[in-house]
């Protein structure tokens, strides 16, 4: 979706396109925010906590929207832990009050863990933040997704990972059985909310490199990256931007934005 029909969006309807990012205080989910405000999105903000991060996301996204001469869109922000079911269920019910169009679930929680050290706890609070809180939220904000003034109706995008189609590797397993249930759930939620509501899934490879990540990993992962580089958050911006606006005849599919790591094992 370009500027001008975003614009006749909102002319035939007397409201901007609004769109719920979660984990937008850093790294792919800010830049995510940034590129919606800049395509003129009222941007609803989810993040852990109040404070000086989020503040300056924040201010970021307001500038953003000012830039591209949307200085009248709403920008707001909302605290929610998603390792917590009943902060994620106040989180849907006050975005709720409001339109919706788009919901990015960027938010998610990665650490190396090897098998043998796995508590319960840890590999639950994966699956809740991974997995569990993008389907309570879609669950909760569906009705105004299907209600969208977006020509290719609601949408719904969702951050899984390239490596749990088959490229694995070890001491995550918490963490890809978390995002191999992201995976399966655009397909079954893709299905569900059809065909008001369309949900596709973003599998990527290094975006935003781990934190303390060293320069002999970093070596090592782009010689296996045909493209030779790491990818950047703005760019897994513009992939979740295209699925949400354009692809209009997408849904259910994850897409491997991996700069073609996947291809070489």
């Amino acid at each position: 979706m370009n500027g001008e029909r975003g614009n006749s969006s909102s002319e035939k309807s007397g409201r901007r396109p609004r769109t719920l990012v979660t984990g937008a205080a850093l790294r792919v989910g800010l830049a995510t925010a940034l590129e919606f405000a800049s395509r003129g999105h009222a941007i609803v903000l989810a993040v852990r906590r109040i404070d000086d991060r989020s503040q300056a996301a924040l201010l970021a996204v307001q500038q953003a929207a000012r830039a591209a001469g949307h200085a009248d869109a709403p920008i707001e922000v909302h605290a929610a832990d998603l390792d917590d079911v009943v902060a994620v269920q106040a989180l849907g019910v006050a975005v709720a009050q409001g339109p919706l169009d788009v919901v990015v679930h960027c938010a998610a929680r990665y650490r190396a863990q090897p098998i043998g050290s796995i508590e319960p706890d840890q590999a639950l609070s994966d699956y809740r933040v991974n997995a569990l809180a993008p389907l309570l939220l879609t669950q909760a904000l569906a009705p105004r997704l299907a209600k969208s003034i977006l020509p290719a109706g609601g949408a719904v995008v969702c951050f899984t990972d390239m490596h749990v189609e088959g490229r694995l590797y070890s001491s995550h397993a918490a963490y890809f059985a978390s995002k191999g249930a992201v995976s399966a759930l655009v397909q079954a939620m893709a299905v569900e909310l059809a065909p008001l509501v369309r949900v596709n899934g973003i599998a990527p490879g290094v975006v935003a490199w781990p934190e303390g990540a060293d320069e002999e990993f970093k070596k090592r992962y782009i010689a296996k990256t045909p493209l030779g580089r790491a990818g950047s958050p703005d760019e897994a911006a513009k992939c979740a931007a295209w699925l949400a606006l354009d692809a209009s005849f997408l849904t259910g599919v994850v897409i491997r934005l991996d700069g073609g790591r996947w291809l070489k094992g």
